[in-house]
């Protein structure tokens, strides 16, 4: 039996090693590409404004300055006017948490009672209050702190804004430079292609991320007006606002940014957390029907199922936070599998087709071509 040697070249171990140590430094770079992805995302939702401006003749610079100083400027006003508030208002949801979670298991063992179930003693074993508390506390603070792991503290928190500001800015104000340097990088025809895909992958989730925002933006004030009148004034800026904000993710976010409306409707009894329930199925149908229609239209393009798992890894591994940034990613990487592949192979396989029936068709008839000649001189003479 003949022994037998598996050979490896010096430069497969260099290849190994390499992306070895890439993978390594990836990894310990993890809050940087957080904030790269971050500002890419905010560099493609502001470059039509940008180009907006810049086609009315303003230069270019001038116009970036012009768009941040209006995004930070909107930013702060809405601290000043609302945040207080809601951060009031929030604060009273937090120290409400026990009497919710009190009153939604009263709910739920009346509501067992009522159906005649056999077991009710079965209603405290399955739903406990305090548990339930302790699992609110629990998620929300492993979901916040998966959201926020790239800052450390406030004045992390603070740095990782300026860097996404500043590194967005630098994107948008050099776009061109930039991406003609990277493309470079790729060897013929590659380097066309991947430059040709700038705009369509930018358009893509630049208008995911502003049809989202505006719609949410809508969502929330419609919200926190409809909680107004239904009774929840002394919590209903921050309801809207959960609700506004929960929306911005994709499929899960209405009903998650329902939740907590209806648990403290339920606490105020009666028949007001149907009032709650029928208004949050007002404003989806809104959203879904009119809002998303007309303002996000197909800035997705791909299929629901993707969106959503999108929606639960970005969850798994960033918190919040992934849920927002990983769909328009997917949605961008979307727009490269049709362009670079898909499409190619469908016009591939239609020229083989048409090559296969072509051939086909001289196969039956191989004095076709001669024929057609001759009639062809025929008629011009």
């Amino acid at each position: 039996m003949s022994d037998q040697r598996i050979t490896i070249s010096l430069s497969t171990i260099f290849s190994i090693l390499l992306t070895v140590l890439l993978l390594v430094l990836l990894w310990q770079l993890q809050s940087l590409l957080i904030v790269l992805m971050i500002s890419v995302i905010l560099a493609a939702t502001l470059s039509p404004i940008v180009n907006w401006a810049e086609s009315r003749r303003v230069p270019r610079w001038l116009a970036v300055i012009g768009v941040y100083l209006t995004l930070i400027g909107g930013f702060v006003g809405a601290g000043v006017l609302i945040g207080p508030t809601v951060v009031e208002q929030t604060d009273r949801l937090i120290t409400q948490i026990p009497v919710y979670s009190e009153t939604l298991f009263n709910w739920v063992q009346g509501l067992a009672l009522r159906l005649n179930t056999s077991h009710p003693e079965l209603v405290p074993q399955l739903v406990n209050p305090q548990a339930l508390t302790n699992w609110v506390f629990r998620s929300s603070q492993q979901v916040l702190l998966r959201s926020f792991g790239l800052t450390k503290n406030i004045v992390g928190a603070l740095f990782s804004v300026i860097l996404v500001l500043l590194i967005s800015g630098y994107m948008v104000a050099g776009s061109k430079t930039l991406i003609q340097g990277v493309v470079q990088l790729f060897p013929h025809p590659w380097d066309r292609r991947l430059a040709a895909q700038v705009k369509p992958v930018s358009q893509r989730m630049g208008g995911f991320i502003q049809g989202r925002v505006v719609v949410s933006a809508i969502l929330g004030v419609v919200t926190t007006v409809g909680l107004n009148v239904l009774g929840l004034s002394e919590v209903s800026l921050a309801l809207g606002a959960i609700a506004g904000l929960t929306n911005l993710i994709p499929f899960v976010g209405p009903f998650l940014g329902a939740i907590p409306a209806l648990i403290v409707s339920l606490s105020m009894g009666g028949v007001t957390w149907l009032w709650v329930l029928l208004l949050f199925a007002i404003v989806q149908n809104l959203e879904s029907y009119i809002l998303d229609p007309l303002l996000v239209g197909s800035s997705v393009n791909i299929h629901p199922l993707y969106q959503l798992l999108a929606v639960f890894g970005g969850t798994q591994v960033l918190g919040i936070l992934g849920a927002v940034i990983v769909p328009p990613w997917v949605a961008g990487a979307a727009v490269l599998l049709e362009n670079l592949y898909l499409r190619p192979k469908r016009i591939a396989e239609a020229r083989a087709e048409r090559s296969r029936k072509r051939e086909t068709m001289n196969a039956e008839n191989p004095t076709g071509d001669a024929d057609t000649a001759t009639t062809s001189k025929l008629v011009r003479t």
